[in-house]
């Protein structure tokens, strides 16, 4: 059995830059909440599918091409003088 590994904790300021804004709503990308509650994404989006009818409609959706672009460049120019 695997050993679990003690957790450590994130800072309030370090959460809030894994939040974006996508059509008017802040939302965390599913591997920044997988990062954030330890799993792989693989096993965050398995347990959501498992478990669908509990999450309100509105609380997931799925990034456009432009979105997904616009997002990528935002990351790197925050990386470069961040």
């Amino acid at each position: 059995m695997k050993e679990l590994q003690p957790v450590q904790p994130i800072s309030v300021d370090n959460i809030k830059t894994k939040i974006y804004e996508f059509r008017g709503q802040k939302a965390m990308l599913d591997f920044d909440l997988a990062l954030l509650y330890q799993v792989e994404t693989k096993r965050l989006k398995e347990a959501v599918k498992r478990n669908i009818d509990r999450f309100p409609e509105d609380a997931m959706f799925v990034l456009t091409e432009d979105e997904f672009l616009s997002l990528r460049s935002q990351i790197a120019t925050s990386n470069l003088f961040g």
